[in-house]
């Protein structure tokens, strides 16, 4: 299983928010449960909710999740 942080094209969709995206790639081979719990644990952990989900012709299953970019203002002086 294999996953890789992109920023998706579908920003534009989201203009006055801020998102970052998670996709995860699983191949065929491996387990719904190992999916599953991969998925569990980047949304319980992570904070990242499961915004789209596409299960491929030949078994592979992809996940788009994201989670809200949020801005911290420095608290610093100087």
């Amino acid at each position: 299983m294999r996953h890789e942080e992109t920023t998706s094209g579908l920003e534009s969709l989201h203009r006055r928010d801020n998102w970052e995206y998670l996709v995860m790639t699983v191949a065929p081979r491996d387990s719904l449960a190992a999916a599953r719990r991969r998925v569990v644990e980047h949304a319980e952990y992570g904070k990242w909710e499961l915004q789209r989900s596409i299960l491929y012709r030949g078994g592979a299953r992809r996940y788009w999740m994201r989670r809200r970019v949020m801005r911290v203002e420095s608290t610093l002086t100087g």
